[in-house]
């Protein structure tokens, strides 16, 4: 029986459109539901174009009060019998206490090579402090932010020229491949670290 599979996003939704897309055929899960905490999201409309159930909760009528925010989340969750959650430029940062309730079955993607450059800004530190390579890791969350087990690694070259978008640019081409080939290992039970060329 297939995962069931829910995507969390804040933007456009590259990645998400990349698992998406990737979910078909003979793999070991399906996308059951998208969810943002922004309804202007990209990535809802596309998702609900693609017949995929959606859902908006937004963080701002909670305020400071995050476990209020997180409470919504799961009743949302709920209905869809969710086993694996896929974060995916999905910028709120989640506490402990629900991490704790997904730890195993929730996976991230962070734009370095992990453990270095956790947080925001990555492509910009890796410049500025010179790296000759950069790229992007999954992995599995855990209560500290970015430090989960790793599932997998994709590298690229900095150029001599790079600017943080022309990297930003580079590394993402290889989120998209990265992210849903370790999903497809993830909902099959292999943890076993992925590592592309």
């Amino acid at each position: 029986m297939s995962k069931q599979v829910a995507i969390f996003l804040s933007g456009g939704g590259s990645n998400m459109r990349a698992l998406v897309t990737s979910m078909s055929n003979d793999h070991p899960a399906r996308p059951a539901l998208v969810l943002s905490n922004r309804a202007d999201a990209g990535g809802i409309a596309w998702a609900a174009g693609q017949g995929i159930a959606t859902e908006v909760v937004d963080h701002r009528p909670f305020g400071p009060d995050r476990a209020a925010f997180e409470t919504e989340i799961a009743a949302r969750l709920m209905p869809y019998d969710i086993d694996i959650i896929c974060l995916a430029g999905f910028m709120r940062v989640l506490t402990a206490g629900f991490v704790t309730q997904w730890q195993g079955r929730m996976i991230n993607i962070h734009p370095s090579l992990l453990p270095r450059y956790r947080g925001l800004h990555t492509h910009a530190r890796a410049l500025a402090a010179g790296e000759r390579e950069a790229g992007c890791t999954v992995h599995e969350v855990t209560t500290e932010l970015d430090d989960g087990p790793i599932l997998g690694q994709a590298r690229v070259k900095v150029l001599p020229d790079d600017t943080p978008d022309s990297l930003a640019a580079r590394v993402l081409a290889q989120e998209h491949l990265l992210y849903p080939a370790v999903l497809r290992r993830f909902a099959a039970g292999d943890r076993t670290p992925l590592y592309l060329p």
